[in-house]
This record gives C-alpha cells, structure tokens and sequence, in this order.
C-alpha cells in the first residue's frame, strides 16, 4: 500500500497536471476526435483511432488523479522536525567510498521524473528518518548492506 502523503508543491503539480489534462489537452483531443469523425469511415481512420486512444488514456489519467487528490493528505514543515529527518526533508548522506547523493523524501506520487526525491516508502528513506547530522545508517540493498553518513539535513 502507498503512503498518502505528499508535499504542498508535489500536490499542486498534480492538480496543474489535471487542470492541463481536463480544460486544456482533452478538449484539443475531443476536437481532433469529431474532425476525423466527420470525415466518414472510421474503420479505417487512423486519426479518428490514433485521437480516441489518446482520449481514453486523458480519461484513465485524469480519474486517477481525481481519486489520487482526494486522498492525500499534504504535509508541511514543522519548526520541530529541526535537526532530524522527516517527511519533505533534503538529506545529503555519503558512503564509504566519498560518493556524496543529496535526497529530498517525498511522498510516492512526487518521485517521477526526478531521480533526487525518494519515497518515504523506500528502504532508504525509512532508514533516515528521524535520525541526525551525523548519524550512520545501513540500508538493505539487493547487493547487500550499504552505510551512509548524514551530512547535511534542510527542509
């Protein structure tokens, strides 16, 4: 099960994709859907089937997010999350070796197409919260345990 979690700005991006999808792309498809419609056979249409798949995907995204948006609960910054790691929080951790990651943890609807953010689902996050500047973890990877150092917590 997925975390309903998500920050102010991971929740906003979502509710921008929907407005997009609902008052700006879908009514473009629907046009180009009756234009090749009006054209006649629609059997062998490309347009008219090309523009009607892109619709149910429109359809399939936007019930989605719909369902998705209701359910969330939006988690903001607390003055006591100071000085640990919790939710939204940016992470820089080292390993053994001086390889330096700086990692944001969201929720598990903010981590795509950002390869900075993880979620609080993750072996990873769930390894770093609540711990301090300083702190040393070990995360379960498939090739074994890893350890990182904290090095640096903002929010």
């Amino acid at each position: 099960m997925r975390t309903n979690l998500i920050t102010a700005e991971g929740y906003n991006k979502l509710n921008q994709e929907l407005n997009y999808l609902w008052r700006e792309y879908r009514p473009e498809i629907t046009k180009k859907v009756a234009w090749a419609a009006s054209l006649g056979d629609r059997s062998e249409n490309a347009d008219y089937k090309e523009n009607k798949r892109l619709l149910r995907q429109i359809d399939s995204r936007v019930r989605f997010l719909r369902k998705r948006l209701e359910v969330l609960k939006i988690v903001n910054y607390s003055p006591q999350q100071e000085g640990k790691v919790f939710f939204g929080a940016w992470v820089e951790i080292e390993n053994d070796a001086g390889e330096i990651k700086k990692l944001r943890i969201v929720g598990p609807d903010e981590i795509y197409g950002r390869n900075d953010y993880i979620s609080i689902d993750s072996p990873m996050a769930r390894s770093l919260l609540k711990q301090t500047v300083d702190s040393e973890i070990t995360v379960q990877t498939p090739t074994g345990p890893k350890t990182w150092l904290i090095n640096q917590i903002n929010y």
